[in-house]
């Protein structure tokens, strides 16, 4: 158990430190193809942060032997926007809330887009619903509808790239950790490369020891699949949220956790409805209800704040994902696994 430790904390502190250089290199990147502070946190750094739980998702469903497997994975698929809509956007508050004295902040206010973060939380929430909705029927051609979930996200993309917003000043940028000067496209690109390597495999282990953890505490898979794993395999977008908070780039945090959401609601979901019957139990269900409405909760705060937000109304989102957590330990046997 001392050793599960270890490698708990040690994979933890790998992806900390090499998220470091991911969002630094993820930023020259996005320099040196002229795209937009949003376009590079919504697409770039979403995209490669998202990996670790689309493969944990891809490799339950796809190659899982057992019912219970695939549960796992849908129960991931599930987790992972959870988590990144109540932990992921308290963290944030909680970061600036926490770093305002050395930010030189006069108040609590989070830098924000507020019209395009509440536009992208409608998004989500109208693919979400689907997402939940494809969960309580069962019909013959529901495998296809994968498809549309796959083309939503590139519509996504595309808009992102396209916005219109222009690339951040140079000035802002910290010199690219492996060749600091003037770097090139394929030096960004090597060290994000590396970097996304590191983050895979430390994501990889300190999932498997967060199961070791849960199975030595008498846990079952399903509450590690939907109360741990996802926690893990979202800790690049939230350890990406610390770092960019705590250069003053909230914006950056935001927009990541903001794309990496839009990923969660299609890509995991597209795969779960190729390679599963895609059927919600009540614990599923009620996952996909406390995401719903931490999203709404998001899109009034975005909305009536287009150009601040209080850190503390970002905080105490975070604390829906209690909600889930009294859901899990609370609710009787028979209507957690309740099966529509």
């Amino acid at each position: 158990m001392l050793l599960t430790i270890a490698l708990f904390l040690g994979s933890a502190a790998a992806i900390y430190f090499a998220c470091e250089y991911f969002v630094n290199s993820v930023e020259w990147f996005g320099k040196r193809l002229n795209l937009g502070a949003t376009a590079v946190g919504t697409v770039l750094a979403a995209f490669g942060t998202a990996l670790p739980e689309s493969a944990v998702t891809f490799t339950a469903v796809a190659f899982g032997q057992t019912a219970q497997q695939k549960d796992i994975g849908v129960g991931a698929a599930m987790g992972g926007p959870l988590v990144l809509a109540t932990v992921a956007y308290g963290v944030v508050g909680l970061a600036l809330w926490l770093n305002k004295r050395k930010l030189r902040r006069a108040d609590h206010g989070v830098d924000v887009d507020g019209a395009g973060l509440a536009r992208d939380q409608l998004s989500f929430l109208a693919i979400f619903v689907v997402k939940v909705a494809l969960g309580l029927f069962a019909f013959t051609i529901k495998p296809w509808l994968g498809l549309l979930f796959l083309a939503a996200y590139a519509l996504y993309v595309w808009r992102e790239i396209n916005s219109g917003e222009s690339s951040a000043e140079e000035d802002d940028l910290e010199p690219l950790k492996i060749r600091p000067g003037n770097p090139s496209l394929a030096w960004a690109g090597l060290q994000a490369g590396l970097a996304l390597g590191v983050i895979a495999f430390a994501s990889h282990l300190f999932v498997g020891q967060l199961e070791a953890i849960g199975h030595f505490a008498g846990l079952s898979p399903h509450i590690v699949a939907l109360l741990l794993s996802p926690v893990a395999t979202e800790l690049p977008e939230i350890m990406n949220a610390i770092i960019w908070v705590r250069q003053g780039k909230e914006r950056l945090a935001l927009a990541n956790i903001s794309g990496a959401m839009m990923i969660q609601a299609t890509i995991p979901s597209a795969l779960g409805l190729f390679f599963t019957p895609w059927r919600f139990d009540g614990t599923l269900l009620v996952s996909g209800l406390i995401t719903g409405l931490a999203i709404i909760v998001l899109w009034s705060v975005f909305r009536l704040n287009k150009a601040k937000v209080d850190s503390r109304w970002l905080a105490a989102i975070g604390l829906l994902y209690g909600l889930f957590v009294a859901w899990m330990v609370f609710a009787p046997q028979a209507l957690r696994t309740f099966q529509f």
